[in-house]
């Protein structure tokens, strides 16, 4: 991905930061698995419905199927949303493609299916961005290279993450033009009060393995000067999954240049009024 010369960006940094306003309406907004809170998960009906609510991204997750196909689905095993209690990388794509995955959701959903990454990848608008989390190991991989070469996106509409290090290694690897960024949740110890994992082994793995970025899960411990080191570190700093206004703002007025939210259109409209 072509990057801005370092004045220019340097600038329009500090023309951000100078401006709250214009700080809370330049972060990222990314619709948690489409726009789940309106629309059953990793459906096209979620998909297309964050879309329609003008989310920047949209974020999905994915597993291979037995026979080797790439699919949108979060769970290990399709019991919860579908009421078969059988794991996802057991099932072929025809097994999985005949499960209602809506009718959970709301009456209005029912015969929502699982769709395939190709399918996915087929709805990102011009100028938007699909984050595919990994949800299975690095064997996804060369299907994953192969649906995202016949998909013809852009390598700039296309993020992996995952909370697989291994995985986000191999996709950097064998990607490289792709940005990726390592999916982290972090934990206070009862005893010490320290942050896990820390901050430093962070950077250093993510440096490692090429990465451009971490993608954390909400934490007291991440403000101003959490984030700043990251960002010299050169390093994106993304947050999920975020629900609350409040929340928003602060993250957003701390630097973090992403947030995914379940309910997209409304925290956009949440930080604008807010900025206003």
């Amino acid at each position: 991905m072509m990057r801005q010369p370092f004045l220019l960006s340097w600038m329009i940094a500090l023309a951000i930061l100078s401006n709250p306003a214009a700080q809370l309406s330049a972060v990222e907004i990314i619709g948690h698995r489409g726009a789940s809170h309106d629309a059953p998960e990793n459906t096209l009906a979620s998909v297309n419905l964050a879309w329609k609510q003008n989310a920047d991204a949209v974020e999905i997750d994915v597993f291979l199927s037995k026979d080797g196909h790439i699919v949108a689905f979060h769970d290990k095993n399709t019991a919860r949303l579908a009421a078969v209690d059988k794991p996802v990388v057991e099932q072929t794509l025809a097994e999985l493609s005949k499960l209602d995955v809506g009718s959970w959701k709301d009456a209005k959903f029912t015969g929502e299916r699982i769709p395939t990454l190709s399918a996915v990848l087929a709805t990102i608008p011009d100028g938007k961005r699909l984050f595919i989390e990994v949800k299975c190991g690095p064997e996804i991989v060369p299907t994953l290279q192969s649906d995202l070469q016949k998909a013809g996106k852009a390598p700039d509409q296309t993020t992996i993450i995952s909370f697989s290090y291994d995985v986000v290694a191999a996709v950097k690897q064998e990607m490289p033009e792709l940005v990726v960024y390592w999916v982290i949740g972090l934990k206070q110890d009862d005893q010490t009060g320290k942050w896990k994992p820390e901050l430093d082994v962070l950077i250093d793995k993510a440096q490692a393995a090429n990465l451009d970025g971490l993608d954390l899960g909400k934490a007291d411990v991440i403000d101003k000067g959490y984030v700043s080191r990251v960002k010299k570190a050169g390093l994106g700093f993304y947050m999920w999954t975020i629900n609350s206004a409040s929340d928003a703002r602060r993250l957003t007025e701390a630097g973090v240049e992403g947030l995914t939210t379940d309910r997209p259109a409304w925290l956009r409209e949440q930080l604008s009024n807010i900025s206003d």
